[in-house]
Formats: C-alpha cells, sequence, structure tokens
C-alpha cells in the first residue's frame, strides 16, 4: 500500500514574504536596466528627434548616423586593435606578475615577507605623482612606445594583497606533499596554485581589463604624439570634444565638421557610452561565476 504524500506549504506570512521580495527584486531589476537601455535606444535614435524628448527604452526614429558619424572619424578601427591588444597584454602580464609575487609573499619561509609587506603596503597610500612619473617614463625611453601601456601598470599592490589572501586560505599540507614528491616552486605555482586561485584570478582580470580599456589619460600624456598609438578611448574623447565644438571653431575642422552635421554632442555621448560598455558586457557573463566566488575571498577561512 502507497504512503499518501504530504506536500508541506510555506505558512501565509512566507508566502507574502516571497510576493513582496519578488516585487521588489523586479522593481530593482527594471531601476537598474533602465538607464542602460534608455542609453541604447538614444544612440539609434535620430539626434534631431531626440531633442524632443519623451525617447524611454525604444528608439522612435531608428538611425545608425550617430555610429556611422564615429567611424567616419578615420583612426577608430586601428584605436580599437591597439585598445585590444593593450587590454589583452596589459592583463596577462599584470596578472602573472602580480600572482608571482603574491606566491612569493604567502610562502611562510620567504626571508624578505615581512620587508617587502609593508613596502607594497606604503604605495596604496602614497604614489610619486604625475610629474615624477612623467619624467621616469621619459628617462627610461618608454615616450610613443606601445610597452608604456604594459609595463608601468603591470604591478599592483592592491591585486598582490588580494591574491595572497587566497593563497594564505590554501591547506599547506598541499604544498608540503608536493615538495616532498620533488616538485620545486615553479611546479607548484604553475600546477597547483594557479588553477586553486581561478576565482581570484578571474575577478583580478575582470578588474584589470577594465582598467586598461577604459583609460585613455596615459595616451593622451605619453602617445599623444603618435597617431598610430592612438587606443579606442582616446580617439571618442578627441571625437566628443570636436562634436562640442561651436559652428565657428568647426570651420577649423572642416572634415570633422562635415561628418557631425546630423547628430548632437548628447547623441554621440550615447553612442560612444554603448561602443565602451560593450566588449566589457560581452566577457562579463563567461567570469561571472568566478567573479562572484573571488570577491567572497576571505569572507569564509578554509
Amino acid at each position: 500500500m502507497m504512503e499518501p504524500v504530504i506536500k508541506i506549504k510555506g505558512t501565509s506570512g512566507e508566502r507574502i514574504f516571497d510576493i513582496v521580495n519578488n516585487i521588489i527584486m523586479t522593481l530593482i531589476l527594471i531601476i537598474t536596466l533602465y538607464p542602460f537601455l534608455n542609453v541604447l535606444a538614444l544612440s539609434f535614435n535620430s539626434s534631431m528627434d531626440s531633442v524632443k524628448g519623451g525617447i524611454t527604452i525604444f528608439p522612435r526614429v531608428f538611425t545608425l548616423d550617430n555610429y556611422i558619424t564615429i567611424i567616419k572619424f578615420g583612426n577608430i578601427p586601428r584605436a580599437f586593435m591597439i585598445s585590444v591588444l593593450r587590454t589583452f597584454f596589459g592583463t596577462t602580464t599584470s596578472l602573472i606578475a602580480c600572482s608571482m609575487v603574491a606566491y612569493a609573499l604567502s610562502r611562510k619561509n620567504f626571508s624578505f615577507r615581512k620587508i617587502l609587506s609593508p613596502f607594497l603596503a606604503i604605495t596604496l597610500y602614497v604614489s610619486g605623482g604625475l610629474i615624477p612619473v612623467f619624467l621616469l617614463i621619459r628617462d627610461i625611453k618608454l615616450m610613443n612606445n606601445f610597452l608604456v601601456y604594459i609595463l608601468p601598470p603591470m604591478v599592483n599592490a592592491f591585486y598582490i594583497f588580494m591574491i595572497r589572501t587566497y593563497m594564505d586560505n590554501l591547506p599547506e599540507e598541499l604544498f608540503e606533499s608536493a615538495k616532498m614528491d620533488g616538485a620545486n616552486d615553479f611546479a607548484i605555482f604553475y600546477k597547483i596554485m594557479m588553477p586553486l586561485c581561478k576565482p581570484v584570478l578571474a575577478t583580478i582580470a575582470l578588474f584589470i581589463a577594465v582598467a586598461q580599456w577604459n583609460t585613455w589619460f596615459d595616451t593622451y600624456i605619453y602617445c599623444g604624439s603618435k597617431p598610430e598609438l592612438s587606443t579606442l578611448q582616446y580617439e571618442l574623447m578627441k571625437i566628443l570634444q570636436n562634436a562640442q565644438l561651436t559652428a565657428g571653431d568647426a570651420a577649423v575642422y572642416a572634415n570633422q565638421a562635415m561628418a557631425i552635421q546630423t547628430v548632437t554632442p548628447d547623441s554621440i555621448k550615447m553612442a560612444i557610452t554603448i561602443i565602451t560598455i560593450t566588449p566589457i558586457l560581452v566577457v562579463y557573463p563567461f567570469l561571472q561565476g568566478y567573479f562572484v566566488e573571488g570577491m567572497t575571498l576571505g569572507a569564509v577561512k578554509g
């Protein structure tokens, strides 16, 4: 004889809580997504029509003029490639350098551990300043050099401490057994430590990639006289400045003036915003799981 199946239902208070919670979460989702969808709609809407207002999450008069105007500024494709290359190489090299330093600092038998940790911590609060850094970059011959995007930001104390904190929580027995099997520090680092640190490394990689992709000031300071090394963000900044010129000033930039006749500075801003954030939105879903886990490192000590 089959036993009756007993269905356990929540109390009325729990059901009310679930309904209210779902409503609140839905409202938060709408509030979060609406600004982005509004910017997307404005970027695809006719700029002359956008001036009237009333655009919500759908373009009223669909057009690609805003994006075509940006593309017409000839250096955009090359600048996009430079940004992709600096983001890839900058993220890769910085991740390797920071993780290697963090591994050394996490080893209790490292003689200079207590000396280097405070030294790195000082750099979180004190920096040399713009002028000394500029003079250093000039003296080591990195002006108008692609390596200026890679070498200066390669080692970051904040990232080192995040990775070291994660490494400190890993079982020490793993490394002791590996050493007993004859593995040296390089083998332990690449074959044991790096696979175990995927969550924090993915988190740091996202931070570095976003910083490399979004920055334009170093291009302006160090590579402004070499258009071949111009980045996408720097070119978009120049386009935005040109779009905001007055009619008299625009006569000096005849080609640019022809390109921006049918758009407004606000429409250019919206299109530039979408171009800027799209690559990060494409990459983020692949790192989301690691990112959430990496952000909770240190919350629960293993």
